[in-house]
């Protein structure tokens, strides 16, 4: 897999699932930035998604 098809997938995953997620949101607003971070790089499937994504770019 190339750079390039790794990036777009990483953009397409940002732009369709974390900047409208409601958790996200709620916890920033209830809690904090770095709470709602860490929640989406632990526990968010799509964090993790977005983890294995940026590995493979690491490893190229």
């Amino acid at each position: 897999m190339n750079r390039s098809k790794v990036m777009k997938e990483i953009n397409h995953l940002l732009k369709e699932y974390c900047e409208d997620c409601f958790l996200k949101k709620h916890f920033r607003k209830e809690y904090s930035k770095t709470y709602a971070h860490h929640f989406c790089i632990k526990q968010c499937t799509v964090g993790e998604s977005l983890q294995r994504k940026g590995n493979l770019l690491i490893k190229q």
